[in-house]
């Protein structure tokens, strides 16, 4: 199935507002509810050891079930995967704000994590698919990326402002009014799919492996603070997780139809392979070096919840410099240079971080340089991304590309977190005060910075150069309209070879 767009129309007017807010609710929710967590053990009388699958539900639902939301854009259509997200996503909002007991709250966390998997994917297809290459669709990528991030830090300062003022049902009844506008600006600003040639048969085998090994490998990482790496139980389960995850790769090189075509990342592909590399190593950075500055200005600084979350202010204003840098430059410097560029300065403003975390900090000499200095860097890093992640990926196959992007990026904060929350427990040994902890928050650091650049190497190693000129094209094969309209180009049917649009 080939869900085609008319490449020769503008985008509706509430198209993006719709995508934009896809992103901005899917990375609140990672982040909002974290503030708010002693509030609802207190109220819905949590064990001390259970409390934490309130955010764990939401992880292993969100991480587990990616690759299949942006399969499921391909196959069963990305309006119809979009509107059943929100609705998805709004009911289990509010069956959460109504719960009663401990395993109603982390139910709907759970479903609500199903929603946005479903919702991820499908928004960064619906950019490519209906903004057409070049400076319409950069600004897009570009707004898109500010969205994710202003939602994260809103998260972090909205829970504390909620919790404190409304309380923690607040966090999750939030979600509705949102979701109940922006479906109802779907309806009239999402274009309908067009369905040409056979629908290719759904990837049972392969969702399910994925789904299981995925969400096995995120829960063998977010319970690394309970059982340490070396223990029985967390070697077993990311055992687990490696054999059905080697299992799903085993079984997708034999299907016809497969949830994930293993040529995406071959060397025919490498802007998408650069793009996943890239979103792994810098995301397993930038989540860990969000939590420890958040736990830096609270634990050390003494800043309370709503005075944390406004200190991420300068990180939000970086984060739009550095994504309206990109779109400017996308044409005229290319995806590769963009993300080199980007990964060494996001990784400038983490080892700052590092050389100045300290027990008697300030905001003006801890927090405020290095937080504009790494967010403009990852803020390049957005249009770049979207844009390679989907490069020469045929119509038919964007949204297993965009679903295997998001998948590499929450699997790279899960890893990140994990890994660098052992560092700096290990930085900072058996003292407790607070020169101890920001001795293990400044080594942190280093290690997110030490990652970006892995991200900016690897890039240059595996992007490639642009291309000077288009590919030829196959005998026979005529030029395709959508490519003279200036949109992506759509083949015909899954059998017929990809034109593909070769610009930088």
């Amino acid at each position: 199935m080939v869900n085609k767009v008319n490449s020769n129309a503008l985008p509706g007017r509430w198209l993006l507002p719709v995508l934009l807010t896809v992103q901005f609710l899917v990375s609140l929710d990672m982040s909002v509810v974290n503030i708010a967590l002693p509030d609802m053990g207190d109220d819905l009388g949590f064990a001390p050891d259970s409390l934490l699958w309130v955010v764990n539900a939401y992880a292993l639902a969100f991480g587990g079930l990616l690759m299949l939301g942006g399969r499921l854009a391909d196959l069963a259509g990305r309006r119809r995967t979009l509107l059943w997200g929100f609705v998805v996503f709004g009911v289990a909002s509010l069956a959460g704000g109504l719960a009663l007991t401990p395993w109603q709250l982390v139910a709907a966390r759970a479903v609500q994590g199903a929603g946005a998997a479903a919702l991820a994917p499908v928004a960064l297809v619906l950019i490519t698919v209906n903004y057409a290459e070049g400076p319409a669709r950069s600004r897009a990528l570009g707004l898109w990326g500010v969205s994710g991030a202003l939602g994260g830090a809103v998260g972090i300062m909205a829970g504390g402002v909620l919790t404190d003022w409304v309380g923690w049902r607040s966090v999750m009844l939030v979600n509705v009014p949102v979701v109940a506008a922006a479906l109802l600006a779907s309806r009239h600003g999402v274009p309908v799919d067009r369905r040409t040639g056979p629908a290719p048969r759904p990837d049972i085998t392969g969702a399910l492996l994925v789904t299981a090994g995925t969400a096995v490998l995120v829960l063998g990482l977010v319970r690394t603070e309970t059982y340490a790496w070396g223990s029985g139980t967390t070697l077993g389960t990311l055992g687990v997780a490696a054999v059905l995850l080697a299992a799903f790769v085993a079984v997708e090189a034999r299907k016809r139809d497969p949830l994930l075509r293993l040529g995406l990342l071959g060397s025919g592909h490498r802007p998408v392979l650069s793009a996943n590399v890239f979103s792994l190593l810098m995301s397993s950075g930038q989540f860990a070096a969000f939590y420890f500055t958040s736990l830096y200005l609270q634990e050390v600084m003494g800043y309370g919840a709503t005075a944390a979350g406004a200190a991420f202010l300068p990180f939000c204003a970086g984060v739009v410099a550095g994504s309206t840098v990109a779109t400017r430059l996308i044409g005229r410097a290319g995806e590769r240079a963009l993300l080199v560029a980007g990964g060494l300065l996001g990784a400038a403003g983490f080892g700052w971080f590092a050389l100045t975390v300290e027990a008697g900090g300030t905001f003006l000499g801890s927090i405020l340089g290095p937080s504009l200095v790494a967010s403009v860097g990852i803020g390049m890093c957005f249009v770049p991304l979207g844009t390679a992640a989907t490069r020469g990926v045929a119509p038919e196959e964007t949204g297993m590309a965009s679903g295997l992007l998001n998948s590499s990026r929450q699997l790279g904060g899960s890893l990140g977190l994990a890994v660098l929350v052992t560092v700096a427990a290990n930085a900072t040994g058996t003292g407790t005060g607070r020169a101890s902890l920001a001795e293990g928050y400044a080594t942190a650091f280093m290690v997110s910075a030490g990652l970006l650049v892995a991200a900016a190497l690897a890039t240059a190693v595996l992007h490639g150069r642009r291309p000077s000129s288009p590919a030829p094209l196959p005998r026979g094969s005529a030029p395709d309209p959508a490519a003279r309209a200036g949109g992506p180009r759509l083949d015909a049917s899954p059998r017929t070879p990809l034109l593909k649009r070769r610009r930088g």
